[in-house]
């Protein structure tokens, strides 16, 4: 719709208009094409509704498995006040509760009964007896919460008697993990036969490598009221569908909903119930015969058509528009990035400089009002040469301007005579820094000391391009009282050697001649777009 703003909405016009006079099949194709992928769509909702809900189910029986191993005994209280404080809420609907079934042998059958029986009126036995289902291990059902008259009809129960619970533990305690069952009928459902299933966690005693089985904390499942909860997640009022048991051979229906209609097509899907492989068919709610959207297309169309290149249009119009806007702001931020980048670059050039500054001014200074004073003027010449930067836009400054704002204060005095000569040569701002805080120390030395401390003195600085990449500056004074080596180093000789010489990269020569001094200085000359921020525009870096 960019790229073609006006070809867009002519073609939807032409494409609708188009689909208008299509036959009746071929809209009712479009119609069972847009159908099918809402019953894909459905039964994706419905896979991942189950999947959560077994999920869910699995980490209540981990969480189960992981308290029920640290008791020496599971007791009444103990099991009820853990149920209780897992405050099972709706994503948990479908499950008859957690139980609790240990791991025991023949022998210990009568003592279990009796902890079956404590707190009971009615006595309980485990079932089936060992004279129906001959066994040496057992694993009977001792608790099951909530505590309902459905679930009190499971207690006692052998599951470890009956073949397809038989199988899921077995394979749960092999794979230390949530496993569901084949289809079974509940012990909850009495007489009835609805179909449904259970999901095992082994709980093991100890933690060593010698562990021992101590029993199984499950959840049993209707069928039917899972697949239901699972419908009701995903908002689905009318849809077919069945859960089948994908490892059964043959496969095996578990649950099967209201609005399934034989026959009718369905979309198919596989998916892990706790270590377990189900299938979920659902089917199409759609009737049979012409859909009402025929009828409207033969109608409407045109005006639809119309409609649709009109929004096209004002769409095409708005997404320029947002381009355009999107463009712009990403500009600004690219901008604005770079900028704070180099501000912070500049700003720590500055402040270390400062604290070169401050450092050898102090060892140098033998009072205080020595040391304010130097840093003061040290200070004013970076403040001078920073204002001459700012008004360039930290770009390029000529070497005439640095050297002009430095010898300012002695411009206007008659006694003496400066001379500046040399070609227009353009400076980087940390390079033109470093040229400042050495002439502001040569021009500081000179009125202490040399050829601008007595009228009838002069400086010469004059300064010429070695090459494109180097300039030469020198400084050189005359006309003042006769120059001796000074015994010890001074905060200026260092500045200049030291921190000037390594800002420009380059050494620096300083004599000090009889009829003045003389200080030669090398000062790179680089290419604008070195350093320069706006001339390499939107995302560029500053140097």
């Amino acid at each position: 719709m960019i790229d073609y703003p006006r070809g867009i909405p002519v073609l939807i016009f032409v494409l609708v208009s188009a689909i208008t006079v299509l036959s009746v099949f071929a809209i009712e194709r479009g119609e069972k094409q847009r159908d099918a992928a809402d019953v894909a769509r459905k039964a994706q909702s419905m896979t991942s509704a189950i999947e959560r809900r077994a999920y869910t189910s699995s980490a209540y029986l981990r969480a189960g498995a992981a308290l029920l191993a640290t008791q020496d005994e599971v007791t009444p209280d103990l099991f009820r006040r853990f149920v209780s404080e897992l405050r099972l809420d709706a994503n948990y609907r479908g499950a008859e509760g957690i139980g609790w079934a240990p791991i025991i042998p023949a022998d210990e059958i009568e003592a279990f009964e009796a902890r079956l029986g404590e707190g009971r009126v009615e006595k309980k036995q485990v079932t089936p007896s060992l004279a129906e289902v001959p066994r040496d291990t057992l694993a009977p059902i001792l608790y099951l919460q909530p505590d309902t008259v459905r679930n009190r009809r499971a207690l006692g129960y052998d599951m470890y008697s009956e073949p397809v619970r038989r199988a899921a533990m077995d394979l749960a305690a092999s794979d230390d993990r949530p496993t569901a069952s084949g289809p079974v009928v509940l012990m909850q459902e009495g007489g009835g036969n609805s179909a449904g299933f259970l999901i095992y966690m082994p709980v093991y005693e100890g933690l060593s490598r010698t562990r021992s089985l101590k029993g199984f904390v499950y959840s049993p499942f209707n069928a039917s009221q899972f697949l239901a909860s699972a419908g009701e997640l995903v908002s689905y009022d009318v849809v077919g569908a069945r859960l089948i048991d994908g490892e059964a051979a043959p496969q095996s229906i578990l649950a099967q909903s209201d609005g399934w209609v034989e026959g009718r097509p369905a979309v198919r899907r596989e998916l892990q119930l706790a270590n377990r492989r189900m299938i979920l068919e659902v089917q199409s709610a759609r009737a049979e015969g012409l859909s009402s959207m025929s009828m409207i297309t033969l109608l409407f169309g045109l005006a639809v058509a119309s409609l649709l290149m009109l929004v096209a249009r004002l769409l095409t119009q708005q997404s320029l528009e947002d381009r355009r806007a999107i463009s712009w702001f990403e500009e600004q931020n690219s901008i604005r990035n770079s900028l704070t980048r180099e501000l912070n670059h500049r700003v720590k050039n500055t402040l270390a400089n400062v604290l070169s500054i401050v450092s050898l001014t102090r060892r140098r200074s033998d009072s205080l009002d020595e040391f304010a004073e130097g840093l003061d003027g040290r200070i004013r010449a970076l403040s001078a040469t920073h204002d001459l930067l700012t008004q360039s836009d930290w770009g390029t400054t000529p070497i005439r301007s640095v050297v002009e704002v430095e010898l300012s204060p002695y411009a206007s005095d008659d006694a003496h005579t400066l001379e500046m000569i040399g070609p227009h040569t353009e400076l980087a701002p940390n390079d033109a820094l470093s040229l400042g805080l050495a002439i502001h120390e040569l021009s500081t030395n000179a009125a202490k000391y040399g050829s601008l401390s007595v009228p009838g003195g002069s400086v010469a600085v004059s300064w010429t391009q070695v090459n494109d990449t180097l300039a030469r500056i020198e400084w050189i004074e005359s006309g003042g009282p006769a120059v001796t080596k000074p015994q010890r180093r001074g905060f200026g000789t260092d500045l200049i050697e030291k921190i000037v010489a390594h800002e420009l990269r380059h050494p620096v020569e300083l004599d000090f001649l009889p009829e003045g001094v003389r200080c030669i200085l090398l000062v790179p000359v680089r290419q604008p777009s070195e350093f320069e921020l706006r001339r390499k525009g939107p995302g560029g870096r500053g140097h």
